[in-house]
């Protein structure tokens, strides 16, 4: 497999237009070893930069560096996708597969010629998302939970040195996803992880750095406990909904949530969390911070 020495990601100026539309406007961007999240409303162009890290599209403007390569290059293109594993949002499986042979005719289109090897490592991939039980069971057969493991295990294949994950977690329970954040962490040791998605949790529980896109650009790319401290004192927890906050749900004891910018009346701070940091920094927009699909 790759001995690529470099991990490195750098987007420098990078716009991918569609016709009039700009799916990413003038992104700068650098990954290192490590899981970075990515949040963004719909539309933000969240699946458009993955398909860049995953060589799938081009850009338009702007320079790509990935591991090192130039993706624009063909054999560079080549060498880039021995050494990644993508993970989209939308897989399609050929339903006449078991498991184990979906698994393994990816394993062979990244060039795994040694059938014992391949297998072995199609075997060990499948463990390692709890699927190894399942490894005989036709594609058509699985829940939409269990197939999205097995696109997992295919985007493991190999300890890739870069990982690009489209929502990882959509179909998973809490105890499948508590297990690939073990997984995850493991990996970004030695590896680069870029996770999309709508799942702020997520992204809290296991990501150190968050990278948040809307309309095409770049709103905030640091630490997670940097963009939840900027929400600091704008949360609150009131008998009553305020008309005046940027947002506002009713939780589980019967009070109001609310994120603003002022105390609504009768009021008590309360700590705040990523999603609160999320909708401060999108002025609210809620409708947009829940589960849903992304271009």
């Amino acid at each position: 497999m790759s001995t690529i020495s470099s991990t490195s990601v750098m987007f420098t100026g990078v716009t991918r237009r569609y016709g009039n539309s700009t799916a990413l406007d003038h992104v700068d961007l650098s990954l290192q070893p490590g899981v970075t999240g990515l949040l963004g409303p719909n539309g933000a162009g969240k699946t458009t930069l993955l398909r860049l890290l995953g060589t799938v599209l081009a850009p338009t403007e702007g320079r790509c560096r990935i591991l090192g390569l130039d993706p624009g290059s063909h054999e560079d293109r080549t060498e880039i996708r021995r050494s990644l594993g993508y993970l989209p949002q939308e897989a399609g499986y050929p339903r006449g597969f078991t498991a184990f042979q979906f698994v393994d005719y990816v394993a062979a289109l990244k060039e795994w010629t040694d059938r014992s090897q391949r297998h072995a490592e199609v075997r060990r991939v499948l463990a390692l998302v709890g699927m190894e039980e399942l490894a005989g069971t036709k594609m058509r057969r699985l829940s939409g939970g269990q197939r999205r493991r097995v696109a997992l295990a295919q985007a493991f294949l190999g300890s890739p040195e870069l990982l690009v994950l489209d929502e990882p977690t959509n179909g998973l329970d809490p105890e499948q996803r508590a297990s690939l954040r073990g997984v995850l962490s493991d990996l970004a040791r030695r590896a680069t992880v870029l996770l999309a998605t709508h799942q702020t949790e997520d992204v809290a529980a296991l990501c150190e750095r968050v990278v948040v896109l809307d309309s095409g650009r770049v709103r905030y790319d640091g630490p997670v406990r940097e963009l939840v401290a900027q929400a600091a004192g704008r949360v609150w927890l009131a008998d009553e909904e305020s008309p005046s906050a940027l947002s506002s749900w009713r939780v589980g004891t019967g009070r109001y949530r609310h994120v603003a910018h002022e105390a609504p009346l009768g009021a008590e701070l309360a700590e705040p969390t990523l999603e609160d940091a999320y909708l401060l920094l999108r002025g609210g927009q809620a409708d947009d911070a829940v589960a849903g699909m992304t271009a």
